[in-house]
């Protein structure tokens, strides 16, 4: 199984389902192109993902079953759809192959105005990240990302990249290709990135796509609902 966490976010993010999800073999948590540990690019396309996936999964002697969030569930599409023999079963967590309206911008320029150098704790950082984020829950899900075991402190992101990406990130490309896999679109019960206009889309590139919600679960809802999102992934994957 491949895991593909979703933007500002990395491998670690998923350590406790990846470990739950071992018993049935596998599972592989990536950093995506500028995010963690991966390699820095100019560049930060759905293509280029896909085909970031792609080597891996070769790497792993493929196919592979995949499980993509938010961003990484843009990606794993593109993958699905761009090298069908790679994937077996995909599951799109919160997330639709359409452009949104919205930008994550604020939370970027946000990160950016923030110095990892002059700053000693994550308390500190956090403090000083809440004038322009005033969500704590935001505020820790970016600072995941600030290394402050590295010398000199740093982001574990590309932030000029992803800025410059973003209409990339919050669009999705004209795909001619078809994906006849199962596919869940797993989303939050209160989430509304997955919405009834969507399903017309969805199904024209997925035709067998199944979908399900997470009751009292927002946009991050492997975060916020870990084990009933695990055992909905266990039931589709068998």
């Amino acid at each position: 199984m491949l895991i593909v966490h979703g933007l500002f976010g990395s491998a670690r993010n998923w350590g406790a389902i990846q470990k739950r999800l071992a018993g049935r073999g596998r599972v592989v948590a990536v950093d995506m192109r500028n995010h963690g540990d991966s390699p820095w690019t100019a560049s930060h396309t759905y293509p280029e993902m896909a085909a970031d996936l792609a080597e891996v999964i070769r790497d792993e002697g493929g196919p592979m079953d995949v499980i993509g969030h938010s961003m990484g569930g843009k990606a794993a599409m593109a993958l699905a759809l761009t090298e069908p023999a790679l994937v077996r079963r995909l599951v799109v967590a919160d997330i639709a192959p359409v452009a949104y309206g919205h930008t994550q911008l604020p939370l970027v320029e946000a990160m950016r105005a923030l110095d990892p150098g002059t700053v000693a704790t994550r308390a500190e950082a956090d403090r000083r990240l809440a004038v322009m984020v005033p969500d704590a829950a935001t505020r820790a899900f970016l600072l995941q990302s600030l290394d402050l075991k590295a010398e000199p402190h740093r982001w574990r992101l590309n932030l000029p990249v992803l800025a410059a990406a973003m209409p990339d990130i919050v669009g999705f490309p004209e795909m001619a290709g078809v994906f006849e896999g199962p596919v869940l679109f797993l989303s939050g019960g209160t989430s509304g990135y997955v919405r009834p206009e969507h399903r017309d889309r969805i199904r024209a590139l997925f035709p067998r796509a199944r979908f399900a919600r997470i009751k009292g679960a927002g946009h991050w809802l492997h975060a916020e609902r870990p084990r009933e999102f695990e055992e909905t992934v266990r039931a589709f994957l068998a």
